[in-house]
């Protein structure tokens, strides 16, 4: 008998091992690693007046996040408090910890989330490695790491977990999808280990066949520690799965690709009645929590149920099928390859009072100095003084989107009602933003009057009037440059030298500086020298095959947006800096 079509799930992929890292209290962290003695030391990042994050010792002591600062140093008067507004050194710090992480995957299969999160899927190094057990002697298993070279690794005992389990019951099972997570959960403690030695920074994993999964299993054991969740994922006869007893428990608002607003919808459909906002509201929850057994549990719910109760305007096909899933911990989405450069630059600022055009130009161009500079340091490459090239774009931002967040009027009684939502606009991004070489200042200058004072009165029309607290710029829609990431438009000009010089190389002939009449042949390295960061013959497919690329694309210049053929482009380059 086929199931109910409202109990039908998309198919679980249990064929895969994720990794879910995050980094343990990574803004303070990252104070810490800067000054070690902070670690025994209470320490707190302030932005504003507020904290935006602690770590353990300082939340032993009773801090939390979201505190006033003058509640910090009551509850805690010896608190140390370091200044986070400039949020450069957490962006540096996170890139090289994920250029860490990404160095241990061989399909490169890493997704970055935030600063402080990041997912590894290592299906592949798993299969290949439980293909090199000895079934005769799990205890004494070696784990590769290297394809290419079977001595680097580390040795480990693949009868069991690597760090605690949910359920803790591990050792009774047996079944091939129990053997993945082992090899999992020991690849896991080795990499945070190695972290840790490293680079000083602590990190938490989950380990799971989702990405929905191993984020939750992994705040199971904070900090500096492991989760996996282990099998049977499916339901037994009779039977709840250890998916669904570990997922009933959370509130609804707690599970990831739950969003406040459909949370908040779920527990209006749920409680048949407004939750309490204004005493209850702590990220996104509410005084009356509902549990995901809950919801699941409801009478009559169902994906069809789910889609009406969600519906509305922007709201997605098959949101009902979607939700249904999650419910039951069912998340097939991939992680994403590693990119090369991020999939948006966003920079935003917030506002007791913000109400006044004078002010209002004042904090755009703010901003727009520090979202220009953000493009510059995250989107150009630096500059080769060898061949006196400028820097060149790695993708180029084709949208600038700016979002306000108003602030809601008095209520009758002289109270202001919270709100978290934010209004937005977009509008295509002027070429001349692109520029390398006029100064920061006149281009923001001249982005806040020539674009961003229209997309604001399109928002905020002036006789209305308006008072924000928070103000956002960012720029989206990245088209990446040529390049070898998988994620690359097309190909770098470096694959044309690289097979100009290896298609003519038998046929010329070079002279060095203290050559005779009769040339002598330089070695192809020598060649190289100075062209060193332009080489690269081939391109990754998606196939993984690898093939000489042969299509002569055109290339977009980055000062003034000029598509040139690759072979121009050159020269294209010393006519800008003979213009100069």
């Amino acid at each position: 008998m086929l199931p109910a079509k409202s109990q039908v799930l998309p198919s679980r992929r249990d064929d895969r091992v994720i990794l879910h890292f995050d980094y343990d209290c990574f803004y303070a962290s990252v104070f810490e690693a800067e000054n070690p003695t902070l670690k025994a030391e209470p320490l707190a990042v302030q932005q504003k007046q507020i904290i935006v994050t602690c770590n353990y010792e300082a939340r032993r002591r009773g801090l939390r996040k979201l505190q006033l600062i003058k509640d910090a140093r009551r509850i805690c008067p010896d608190v140390i408090i370091v200044l986070g507004e400039d949020i450069s050194r957490f962006r540096d710090a996170s890139k090289t910890l994920y250029q860490f992480l990404r160095s241990f995957s061989w399909n490169d299969r890493a997704e970055r989330l935030g600063f402080d999160e990041v997912w590894l899927d290592i299906t592949d190094m798993i299969e290949y490695n439980i293909s090199l057990l000895n079934p005769h002697d799990l205890v004494q298993s070696f784990f590769v790491l290297q394809k290419d070279d079977p001595t680097q690794g580390f040795a480990f005992n693949a009868t069991c977990y690597a760090g605690p389990t949910v359920p803790d019951n591990a050792s009774t099972n047996d079944e091939p999808l129990s053997l993945r997570l082992k090899l999992g959960s020991h690849l896991a403690f080795y990499i945070r280990t190695e972290l840790e030695r490293r680079t000083g920074y602590t990190s938490t994993v989950g380990i799971s066949t989702s990405k929905l999964l191993s984020k939750l299993v992994g705040n199971m054991h904070k900090p500096k520690d492991q989760t996996t969740l282990i099998p049977p994922y499916a339901c037994q006869e009779g039977q709840v799965s250890n998916v669904e007893s570990f997922i009933d428990d959370y509130e609804i608002g707690k599970i990831p690709g739950i969003g406040s607003k459909l949370a908040h919808r779920i527990r209006q459909h749920i409680l048949q009645h407004e939750p309490d906002f204004e005493k209850g509201l702590v990220y996104g929850e509410t005084k009356e929590n509902v549990t995901v057994k809950e919801v699941r549990l409801a009478e009559g719910m169902s994906p069809e149920t789910l889609d009406k109760v969600l519906a509305g305007p922007g709201s997605p096909h098959g949101i009902g099928i979607k939700m249904w899933a999650l419910l039951h911990g069912v998340d097939d989405t991939e992680v994403s390859f590693a990119k090369a450069v991020p999939s948006q630059i966003s920079i935003e600022d917030s506002y007791i009072r913000l109400d006044t055009l004078p002010e209002l130009l004042k904090q755009l161009k703010m901003l727009s100095c520090r979202l220009i500079e953000r493009m510059r340091i995250d989107l150009v490459t630096s500059d080769d003084s060898r061949i006196r090239l400028p820097g060149k774009w790695l993708a180029h931002p084709k949208t600038i989107r700016l979002s306000t967040r108003p602030r809601l009027p008095l209520n009758p009684d002289g109270t202001r009602s919270r709100s978290f939502k934010r209004i937005s606009h977009s509008a295509p991004l002027p070429n001349y933003v692109l520029s390398l070489t006029d100064n920061i200042d006149v281009l923001a200058e001249r982005l806040v009057n020539d674009t961003l004072i229209a997309m604001f009165r399109k928002l905020h029309p002036e006789k209305a009037g308006w008072n924000l607290s928070l103000v956002n710029l960012a720029v989206t829609n990245m088209a990446e440059a040529g390049g070898e990431s998988k994620t690359a438009n097309g190909r770098d000009i470096s694959s044309m030298f690289k097979r100009q010089e290896s298609v003519h190389k038998e046929f010329t002939a070079y002279a060095d500086e203290q050559s005779t009449p009769q040339a002598e042949l330089v070695p192809r390295t020598k060649m190289e020298e100075g062209y060193s960061h332009l080489v690269d013959s081939t391109v990754e497919l998606e196939d993984n095959s690898w093939v000489e690329e042969e299509d002569e694309d055109n290339e977009r210049c980055g000062i003034c947006g000029m598509s040139v053929p690759l072979f121009a482009m050159q020269a294209h380059m010393r006519f800008h800096e003979v213009d100069r």
